[in-house]
């Protein structure tokens, strides 16, 4: 049976069958009779053949839009000519193929047809643009989607609805319900089944959402096929639109027809006799019972749905026992008249015992938005409704003081706390005409408990709001720990974060001490040669300069104008020991001493230490002499060989060079000339056809050394000013432009 109207394409479809059947088809196409292939629903596997080949000689399609133009061709079993189209096949085409028809382009010729003018016009996405209506993308969409909630990890969850596709639909609301706990923005429909005096089954679908009525046939169906292993069809008997509080909503009633698909109840017992016989045969005895049982097991197979209770002649339960065991239901007819009530609802609502007063006078709907009335409940009696206490109808004692609030089941609680609250179900008692509204109270936390001044025993025992109160404070306590060491674990990051700051100038400072892989293996309390014990080095060079007339500056000058000084001549140099990559050793008075190639071995030490003589020289310049107000002068001298090197001391340890190359080196420096860099013959050798400009002092007497042949470094020729002061040279480019401009425009 069709979902809805049955689509025109269908229609057509069988009587095109039809004529083929009696020739008229191949008449219109002007050739021999042939048949065309049965065309199945397009939700399953497309299957063609030719009706000439005996059955099961078929070629199947998987997919009907996969490949559509293998939907017609020749048939692969006997050759013959055929045309396989989707449901939008017109009912009878002539020699010109339609837009619609999915046909293989090499078939035109043999039945004569006319190519279109462009062969797009035969791609996959023309050919099917209007074949399927949008009833039967929907149902297939509602196919799919169940598998993809089977996908996401809910088959479990919806397996466990109900025993049939009945109880399976009349859960739905509650499992609505229990989603929205977690996507609070999601607005469901809503089921009802209604079983006719004929004995058919009536679903009525209610939605907010209008057009999307065709999916359910489609998500019903697969449901059926695999939870329930019967066939269902739904056909849509009406579609209205219903005022309601939220607006208008759609109604469309389906009418479900479900028969058995893979097994019938005979053949279930034909399977369970055979079972039975198996087992009885075997080497253990065993009884018949304990065979019966063997064979059929509980909830395999259909048996567990031929169940039918037996219910008792009369109640064997009088009234007030009814109302002290259920002490939360209201019962009320068509007119919204309260009949009876639980005897604690009567206790926390007290004006429910009142004669003849209607349960809208007290309550109002919440949960779902409909209208208060005995239709509209009807409607949505498989919803879980939430009934909110009117504040002007309770005591004035009571209103100021939060009210009670009663639940049903988990349904989310968005309404004002000071409310009294029903949640729970409707139950329709048609030998009474009456309705009945089992509820519970809403009560989440002791905390909850206490503030409506109740207990535990006010609540019945079967009722699972005593053990909801009970693990939901245990569950509370569980969050506030877990915040509590929410909140440990951020302190406890912040105050990582501000050690780790700490740790950082720690280190900065400890290695502007000393060397950073030094410092490393000291922290660490490794014991590496160069701790405690002398490392050689088999070649460096070492740098020493001095202030010239440092003495007489400081005789006539203030402490704080040498501290000054001072202070801005080795920042100075201390940068270009980051630029030249040299290390500094240390600083007494106005000398300063570096070395290259220590810690760290490298082969152009002697380059390095050079240019950055060559630097220091520079920015001597820029430093003022407090006395003269003129620049200072520096000598500077630099000498290379081997040194041993080693951290000395456990109280403020330094990192400190012995050997005759640095007694060397400072004889050079105190030798030296003003604004001079002296070179020793070793640092000659290694600076020569390095690059540098490099002119003979002569021989000199050099105190402890005897007589040396000595040199002045003038300049490197292959770095210029800027380079060796380490300056941007894209800053200065820029700064020479924006002077160029200035001039041209000046002119």
């Amino acid at each position: 049976m069709a979902v809805g109207n049955e689509p025109q394409g269908v229609r057509c479809l069988d009587h095109l069958r039809k004529q083929a059947e009696a020739g008229e088809y191949a008449a219109q196409l002007g050739s021999p009779a042939t048949p065309v292939a049965s065309v199945v629903d397009s939700s399953r596997d497309l299957e063609r053949r030719c009706a000439n080949c005996r059955p099961g000689q078929f070629q199947s399609i998987v997919g009907p839009l996969k490949d559509p133009a293998k939907n017609s061709g020749d048939c692969e079993p006997c050759g013959s000519l055929e045309n396989l189209g989707m449901p939008g096949l017109p009912a009878a085409p002539g020699p010109t193929v339609s837009q619609h028809t999915i046909v293989n382009p090499r078939m035109l010729s043999r039945i004569g047809a006319r190519p279109p003018a462009s062969m797009d016009a035969l791609s996959p996405l023309s050919m099917v643009k209007t074949c399927v209506s949008v009833e039967a993308l929907l149902k297939l969409f509602g196919q799919h989607f169940f598998k993809f909630c089977k996908m996401s990890g809910y088959d479990r969850m919806l397996r466990t609805l109900g025993g049939n596709l009945t109880e399976f639909i009349e859960n739905l609301d509650a499992l609505h319900s229990y989603l929205a706990l977690s996507y609070q923005e999601m607005n469901a429909p809503s089921f009802r089944v209604e079983r006719g005096a004929d004995g058919k089954t009536l679903l009525h679908y209610y939605s907010d959402r209008r057009g999307l009525c065709h999916m359910v046939p489609g998500i019903l169906e697969a449901v059926a096929r695999d939870f329930f292993d019967i066939d269902v069809t739904m056909d849509v008997l009406g579609v209205n639109h219903e005022e309601e509080r939220t607006g208008k909503k759609e109604h469309v009633v389906f009418l479900i027809v479900q028969k058995p698909r893979r097994q019938t109840l005979e053949a279930a017992f034909l399977r369970m006799k055979e079972r039975y016989w198996s087992v009885s045969a075997g080497p253990v005895k065993k009884s018949r019972w304990e065979a019966v049982r063997s064979a059929v097991r509980f909830g395999e197979g259909r048996l567990m749905n031929t169940f039918t209770p037996i219910y008792p002649e009369r109640l064997w339960i009088d009234e007030k026992t009814f109302c002290s065991a259920v002490p939360f239901h209201i019962v009320f007819d068509e007119s919204l008249r309260i009949k009876q009530a639980g005897v604690n609802v009567q206790k926390y609502v007290p004006g429910l015992q009142t004669q003849k007063i209607r349960l809208d006078e007290y309550f109002s709907i919440i949960h779902p938005q409909v209208t208060f009335n005995i239709f509209s409940i009807c409607k949505f009696i498989n919803s879980q409704f939430v009934l909110k206490a009117r504040r002007e109808m309770m005591p004035k004692a009571w209103k100021s003081q939060p009210m009670l609030k009663l639940r049903g089941s988990d349904v989310p609680c968005r309404i004002a706390p000071t409310f009294g609250k029903l949640v729970s179900q409707m139950i329709w008692m048609e030998s009474t005409r009456c309705m009945v509204y089992m509820c519970s109270p809403k009560l989440r936390s002791l905390h909850e408990l206490e503030e409506q001044r109740m207990h535990l025993s006010d609540i019945a025992p079967h009722d699972t709001t005593r053990d909801l109160i009970l693990l939901n404070q245990q569950r509370l306590a569980e969050m506030e720990l877990s915040t509590q060491l929410e909140r440990k674990k951020e302190e406890l990051r912040v105050l990582s974060k501000h050690l780790a700051a700490e740790k950082k100038k720690t280190e900065t400072l400890l290695y502007a001490m000393l060397p950073e892989h030094v410092a490393n293996q000291l922290k660490e309390g490794e014991k590496s040669p160069e701790v405690h014990h002398e490392r050689e080095f088999k070649t460096c060079t070492i740098l020493f300069s001095d202030v010239v007339t440092f003495t007489n500056i400081c005789a006539a000058c203030e402490p704080i104008q040498i501290v000054n000084m001072l202070n801005s001549m080795y920042s100075r140099f201390d940068r270009l020991t980051s630029i030249h990559e040299v290390y500094k050793v240390e600083t007494i008075g106005d000398a300063y001493m570096v070395v290259g190639g220590v810690p760290v071995p490298v082969r152009n030490h002697a380059q390095r230490v050079a240019n950055f003589a060559l630097g220091m020289r520079v920015s001597a310049r820029e430093v003022m002499n407090p006395v003269t107000g003129e620049p200072i002068q520096i000598r500077v001298g630099i000498h290379t060989g081997p040194v041993l090197a080693g951290v000395v001391g456990d109280k403020m340890p330094r990192y400190c060079l012995f050997g005759d190359t640095v007694n060397t080196a400072s004889r050079m420096e105190s030798h030296g000339l003003p604004s001079k860099v002296h070179l020793s013959p070793t640092t000659y050798r290694a600076l020569e056809n390095q690059g540098f400009e490099i002119i003979e002092r002569g021989e000199i007497e050099v105190k402890g050394k005897g007589k040396m042949t000595t040199y002045f470094l003038v300049r490197s020729l292959s770095a210029s000013e800027d380079e060796i002061m380490g300056r941007p040279a894209a800053r200065l480019d820029c700064a020479g432009e924006r002077a160029g401009n200035l001039v041209a425009g000046a002119g």
